[in-house]
């Protein structure tokens, strides 16, 4: 396997053999998936040339503070963000001893029929969920304060909700996940976390059809990006280090998204050919994905301008989806 990059030799954290210790034992916890895969990925490269070096320098910056260190995780639609987590998981679990605990900006999604409501309040385009005002922000911030312990112990389970992007709705209370532990590591990912409000001069120009045909008066960008001022700031404040998954273009954003749908639309056939119903379950064509993402266009070439130089670390990655460049703006 031919590496891209690798962590900056100035910020390698911890020493080279607890960081060796870190590989085998998180390479030990993958074993059995690998096995029963019989592929060969390159993981243990990758664990020791980027992602265990990424997980020593969390450590060490969980040790500059006090209390859970919360973690964002910023990247476009099928950058890799639930994959960086699932990653960073398992080598801080297995490698460092830490306990993680994680949440998804999606998960916090208003339900559908609260955006029903929001649409029919404000602007249609409200209905459809991913702009910063389409998320239940103030539970969001309860959460991460709950799992950071601010509030007073009462013995209760922090329950996060989940979303299921399937049936574009919140999941009943009864399969909301449960935390029941300390967190030394909180991690907050999302394709907006971390994203500030535009300069009200750049909102007057529409930056697709979408905005063109139904935003024409700018009434729902200029919304959103009053969302950025208000409370999706609090919620954004409360990150400590904010990780960017960059993408190479919005051209990638189509069509890693597509990827996205593709796998969702597999998942629909496996319930459908165990004979459960599916007619409540909603997969986009081309056409309605090239419109969803419009959504999120503006938002998305403003982050790509501005966070690489703002977030703590910054991944890039290629057109094939690997790292090709990491810039750690925050050093140790």
């Amino acid at each position: 396997m031919n590496l891209l990059t690798r962590w900056p030799e100035n910020q390698l954290c911890l020493s080279s053999e607890q960081r060796r210790q870190a590989v085998n034992s998180v390479e030990k916890a993958f074993a059995s998936t690998l096995e029963s895969l019989k592929v060969d990925i390159g993981l243990v490269e990758l664990l020791e040339s980027i992602y265990v070096p990424l997980g020593a320098w969390l450590v060490e910056r969980k040790k500059r503070q006090n209390g859970p260190l919360v973690v964002g995780i910023n990247g476009a639609q099928g950058a890799g963000k639930s994959t960086l987590f699932n990653l960073l998981e398992v080598i801080l679990e297995e490698g460092f001893d830490l306990k993680v605990v994680g949440l998804s900006i999606d998960d916090l999604y208003k339900t559908r029929s609260d955006r029903e409501q929001l649409a029919d309040a404000v602007h249609p385009l409200l209905k459809t969920r991913g702009v910063p005002g389409t998320h239940d922000v103030e539970l969001g911030i309860e959460l991460l304060k709950r799992l950071k312990g601010e509030f007073a112990s009462t013995g209760q389970s922090v329950k996060i909700p989940v979303f299921d992007k399937s049936i574009d709705d919140r999941c009943p209370p009864a399969l909301w996940q449960e935390w029941n532990d300390d967190a030394d590591i909180i991690v907050l990912e999302g394709w907006c976390v971390g994203a500030v409000p535009q300069d009200e001069q750049a909102l007057q120009t529409p930056v697709n059809d979408l905005e063109q045909t139904e935003d024409p008066d700018g009434a729902w960008r200029n919304y959103v990006n009053q969302q950025l001022q208000g409370a999706y700031k609090d919620l954004f404040a409360m990150v400590d280090v904010l990780i960017m998954l960059k993408v190479p273009s919005m051209e990638s954003v189509f069509e890693w998204r597509s990827q996205q749908e593709k796998k969702l639309a597999e998942r629909v056939k496996y319930i459908y050919d165990t004979q459960q119903p599916t007619q409540h379950l909603r997969i986009m064509n081309e056409d309605e994905i090239q419109r969803f993402i419009q959504h999120y266009e503006r938002l998305t070439r403003t982050m790509l301008e501005e966070l690489p130089d703002r977030a703590d670390i910054c991944l890039a990655l290629n057109e094939n989806h690997k790292i090709s460049k990491i810039h750690v703006n925050s050093p140790l």
